[in-house]
């Protein structure tokens, strides 16, 4: 089992927030009018080129020589955080609203697949849709207060609804467990066959004539958790290029200017953390059948920034951006785990030289879905003049 060493973790994440002020402050200070303008933009081939590729490498990994229990439970770790990244993305990268509490999301669909499971006796088909309907129901739950606020005051009002989800957890010991958590939880089966290592009929190797091997169901994970990450990029995609994406790219650059064009202010707010959390709360159904056991330890303030970090490294609004960010970040903790301290210099100055090389991420899309031409920079003058 993988475990992700989370102190050091927190040290990069500091470093990067703190790299990423610093450069915010010296670009204030320095640079001109036109270079306030748009952060240049890589090559839009590069995304119709890259994306493909991540896809059919992620396709095929399983099949790839030399890929064994080891790389696929890696790219397992990996694939959740790209699910979790795009859907923190929503909020943050599209509809501009400073989220902290995104772990809260990911525990409310982690407990609500363990409860139904073990309580009802729900198949994980039905559990998950239900635990990602609970998460967005949260979602709007949390919505409703910070409708008025923004910037730091709903960053903090975020980051304590997800310490308040935490701790409910924690002491709501006769429905959670409390801080043993719940274990036990029923892993998902291939429509009814269970991956087994008896081989009977029953099996999804004795079914299909297969030699049973914990393989099967390593692979059937990382191709379930594949799927609802290209399910949640799927309709992030398509709704950005719908109106309601087109209010979300408003209300990010301007909610004073959103809401003299008409744009339902409230809507659009609930809609997107609703979004959000839906699929926050299917990462965390997926997390809990994986693991069959969950504790509120799996859900502390630092998966939030982690998660954060990897929208904002990635570029903001870029779904590309997110998915490296994520390979880059969790995926290189474990690759680099021998540097042992080392590592953490390296990934230090890795970090530092993305973010003067791209300030806005790997891959901005801070620009609108949809302009109405070039934009340009308006400096001082053009402005007294009355022409900015």
């Amino acid at each position: 089992m993988l475990r992700t060493r989370w102190a050091d973790v927190a040290i990069l994440v500091a470093l990067a927030f703190a790299g990423r002020f610093l450069l915010a402050l010296w670009h204030r200070r320095h640079r001109s009018a036109a270079q306030r303008a748009w952060s240049p933009r890589l090559p839009s081939w590069i995304g119709r080129v890259v994306a493909p590729l991540l896809l059919l490498l992620g396709l095929a990994l399983p099949f790839l020589p030399g890929v064994g229990r080891y790389e696929l439970d890696l790219a397992v770790l990996v694939a959740t955080y790209v699910m979790l990244g795009w859907g923190l993305n929503i909020v943050v990268g599209l509809a501009g609203l400073l989220d902290l509490g995104y772990v809260a999301f990911y525990a409310v669909g982690a407990y609500a697949y363990a409860l139904l499971a073990l309580n009802l006796g729900l198949s994980f088909w039905i559990c998950l849709p239900l635990a990602g309907i609970l998460a967005a129901f949260w979602g709007v739950i949390l919505g409703f207060p910070v409708l008025r606020l923004r910037g730091d005051y709903l960053a903090i009002v975020t980051l304590a609804f997800g310490e308040i989800i935490r701790i409910v957890l924690i002491n709501w010991v006769s429905l959670t467990g409390g801080p043993n958590g719940l274990s036990g939880i029923p892993r998902p089966t291939f429509f009814g066959l269970e991956f087994g290592m008896g081989g009977g009929p029953d099996t999804f190797a004795g079914y299909f004539g297969l030699t049973p091997s914990p393989l099967h169901r390593v692979i059937f994970l990382y191709y379930l958790i594949l799927a609802l990450a290209l399910l949640t990029n799927w309709v992030t995609l398509r709704l950005r290029r719908q109106p309601l994406g087109r209010a979300w790219e408003a209300l990010r650059e301007d909610e004073i200017a959103a809401r003299a064009l008409g744009i339902n202010i409230t809507t659009t707010k609930l809609t997107a953390f609703a979004l959000g959390a839906m699929f926050g709360g299917f990462a965390g159904a997926f997390f809990a059948t994986r693991q069959a056991f969950i504790s509120p330890e799996s859900f502390t303030f630092i998966e939030s920034a982690i998660i954060l970090a990897i929208v904002v490294l990635g570029g903001l609004g870029s779904q590309l951006g997110v998915a490296i960010a994520a390979l880059v970040m969790i995926g290189g903790f474990e690759v680099f785990r021998d540097l042992q301290e080392w590592r953490m210099l390296v990934f230090g100055v890795a970090m530092v030289t993305i973010m003067v090389w791209r300030p806005r991420g790997l891959i901005s899309t801070r620009r609108p879905t949809v302009s109405l031409g070039k934009a340009r920079a308006i400096s001082g003058d053009l402005v007294g003049e009355g022409r900015g």
